[in-house]
């Protein structure tokens, strides 16, 4: 699987841009998916319901199915797995979009906005392989911001063609 992330500060944009640049990759007939990090501690389920508790009585794993999704939820005892780790757990697709995970020597965009007054995280970084930005971006800097232009940008950048046909 090719893999790309978005990475920046905190508010700059990374959810959106990325969910703008989603449904355009899939048009152009791409399986696509996502890996979202959390920095704190997250929580999918209600409490009550029963699959929270099945959890709070101290299960390792819960998986919930329906006719429409499932989803597999598991209780850390040790350390945090990398992206390589949770990348193996995922079913094959074209391309998988990476939110997070900054330190992950993966290719990056970085989501850059001059307003947050924050420094820019891609100087000196060679993980950073374009940066979209909503103002100038000082010499060396590849800005992308409009998200047909990402998508077109990224399918030429990982060498997909406009329509793959991956057998899930």
């Amino acid at each position: 699987m090719k893999v790309i992330g978005f990475t920046g500060w905190s508010g700059s944009g990374k959810t959106v841009l990325l969910t703008a640049v989603l449904p355009l990759l899939i048009a152009r007939g791409l399986s696509v998916s996502t890996v979202k990090h959390a920095h704190h501690g997250f929580d999918l389920d209600q409490p009550g319901k029963d699959s929270w508790r099945h959890r709070q009585a101290g299960a390792r794993e819960v998986l919930i199915g329906s006719g429409r999704r499932w989803a597999l939820m598991h209780e850390l005892s040790g350390p945090e797995p990398d992206l390589p780790q949770l990348l193996g757990r995922m079913a094959p697709v074209d391309l998988v979009l990476v939110e997070g995970f900054k330190s992950n020597p993966h290719p990056k965009i970085e989501v850059f906005r001059p307003s947050l007054e924050r420094a820019p995280l891609w100087p000196g970084r060679g993980d950073i392989v374009a940066v979209a930005a909503d103002g100038a971006v000082a010499a060396g800097g590849r800005a992308v911001n409009d998200p047909p232009m990402v998508a077109a940008w990224l399918c030429g950048f990982l060498e997909m063609p406009a329509a793959a046909h991956h057998m899930a």
